[in-house]
C-alpha cells in the first residue's frame, strides 16, 4: 500500500503551486529586504505582497501582518508582549482549556514567573467555549483573552465575534489563534471584533517556519517584543526576513482563498465516507467533539477498547495523529479531551484524522481497511 497521508491539521502537503513561487524566489531572490539598494527594494517589495495576501485571508490589513517563524512565535509574542506592555491594574489574563500549547504553556510560564495571574476558561463536553463562561470570569482586571477558532484534535469551532465582544465589554483584549482555522472558513477579524490573530503557512499547503501574527492598528500599538535586534516589522519581530518562506505563505493564502468555498464540501464528504465505512465495519466507535460545529475535514475517533497510540502504530503507511504527548518520560492524555471530561483510559483510545486538498476517496477507502486491520489487532492483543 502506498503512504496515504491524513494529518492535514498536524501539517499539509507542499501545493506544487506554492514550490514553485518558492523556487524562483530561492534561485533568484538576492538581497536582505532591509537593504536600501536595488535587490533590498525588490525582495522588500515581493513580501509586501504576500502580507497582502495573508492579510486579506483572515479580513486584516496589510500593515497589520508581523512575519513570525510560525503560529507557536505568534502567540509567545502576543501574550508575553500584551503582558510586558499592560497597564498595572490588569494583571489576568484568560485562556482557554483547550488552547495549543503554546498558548497554554506560553500563560502557564507568565504565572510561575509572576508576570500575570492566569485563569483558565473551561469548555462543555461538546469542547468548545460557551461564551457565558468567558462572562463569569472577565472583570476589570483582565488584559487578554485568549480563544481559539477551531481546536486541532477535534476540529470543535468557537464563537469567535461572542467571545470577542464579551472581552471588549470589559476593557480586555481580544487574541485567536485561528492557526487550524483561516484558510479552510471565512475569517474576518474586523468583522469578530479580534485584535490579533495567529496563522501559520504549513497548515494550508506552505512551507513550514512561515507564521503570521495580523493585528489591528491599536491592538499592535497595546505590545511588546520579545525579540530583540533590527527592529523588523514595526519594532514588534527583529530578524531578517525569510522572504522565500513568506512568498510561498503568501501564495498558500492565495490559493486558500480561490479555492476553499470550493474545498469545503469535498472535504466533507471524504471526512463522512471515512467516519461511515468506519461505523459500518467496527463496533463502539465513537466521534469525539460536537459534530455539529466542526472543521469539515476533521475527525476524532475513539475505538472503545484499543489504545490509540497502537492502533497509530499499526496503521503505517496511513499516518494519522494523537492527541496524547509525552513529557518527561511519561505519556499524558489529551488535554482537550480531559478538558471535555472524557476520562482518561477512553482519552488514550482516540485518533484523529484529518484531509485535505489532495486526499482522494479511493484513499479514504484504503485507510479504512487499515484501520479496521489495526483496531481489531490491537483489541484481540489487549484481550
Amino acid at each position: 500500500m502506498d503512504a496515504i497521508y491524513l494529518d492535514y491539521n498536524g501539517s499539509a502537503p507542499l501545493d506544487p503551486r506554492v514550490a514553485e513561487v518558492m523556487a524562483s524566489a530561492l534561485t533568484e531572490g538576492l538581497g536582505n529586504a532591509s537593504a536600501i539598494h536595488r535587490f533590498g527594494r525588490r525582495q522588500a517589495a515581493v513580501a509586501d505582497e504576500a502580507r497582502e495576501q495573508v492579510a486579506a485571508m483572515v479580513g486584516g490589513r496589510a500593515s497589520g501582518v508581523i512575519f513570525t517563524s510560525g503560529a507557536t512565535e505568534a502567540n509567545n509574542l502576543v501574550l508575553r508582549g500584551a503582558v510586558e506592555a499592560r497597564p498595572p491594574d490588569r494583571r489576568r489574563i484568560l485562556v482557554s482549556a483547550v488552547e495549543h500549547a503554546s498558548v497554554a504553556r506560553t500563560a502557564e510560564w507568565l504565572r510561575e514567573s509572576g508576570q500575570a495571574e492566569v485563569d483558565v476558561i473551561p469548555v462543555t463536553p461538546g469542547g468548545f467555549v460557551d461564551p457565558d463562561a468567558v462572562r463569569g470570569l472577565i472583570d476589570s482586571d483582565v488584559l487578554l483573552v485568549s480563544v481559539m477558532a477551531a481546536n486541532s484534535e477535534t476540529g470543535v469551532l468557537n464563537q469567535v465575534g461572542e467571545i470577542a465582544e464579551r472581552a471588549h465589554a470589559a476593557g480586555a483584549l481580544f487574541h485567536c489563534d485561528a492557526t487550524q482555522f483561516a484558510g479552510r472558513l471565512p475569517f474576518n477579524l474586523e468583522e469578530l471584533g479580534v485584535d490579533f490573530v495567529s496563522v501559520s503557512s504549513h497548515k494550508i499547503c506552505g512551507p513550514t517556519g512561515a507564521g503570521a501574527l495580523i493585528g489591528t492598528r491599536s491592538g499592535l500599538k497595546r505590545l511588546r517584543p520579545i525579540l530583540h535586534g533590527g527592529g523588523h516589522e514595526r519594532g514588534l519581530r527583529s530578524g531578517s526576513l525569510n522572504v522565500a518562506g513568506i512568498l510561498g505563505f503568501g501564495a498558500a493564502a492565495r490559493i486558500a482563498v480561490e479555492e476553499r468555498a470550493a474545498e469545503r464540501a469535498p472535504a466533507a464528504r471524504l471526512r463522512d465516507q471515512l467516519v461511515g465505512r468506519l461505523h459500518e465495519r467496527l463496533p463502539d466507535v465513537h466521534e469525539l467533539g460536537d459534530t455539529g460545529r466542526r472543521l469539515p475535514n476533521t475527525a476524532c475517533l475513539r475505538f472503545a477498547g484499543a489504545d490509540g497510540q497502537a492502533v497509530a502504530t499499526q496503521m503505517d503507511p496511513v499516518a494519522v495523529s494523537l492527541g496524547s504527548a509525552c513529557h518527561s518520560g511519561s505519556i499524558e492524555p489529551s488535554a482537550t479531551l480531559v478538558a471535555m471530561g472524557i476520562p482518561r483510559d477512553a482519552a488514550f483510545e482516540a485518533v484523529r484524522f484529518s484531509v485535505g486538498r489532495f486526499t482522494t476517496s479511493r484513499e479514504i477507502e484504503l485507510a479504512v481497511q487499515r484501520t479496521v486491520t489495526a483496531v481489531e489487532f490491537v483489541r484481540e492483543m489487549d484481550r
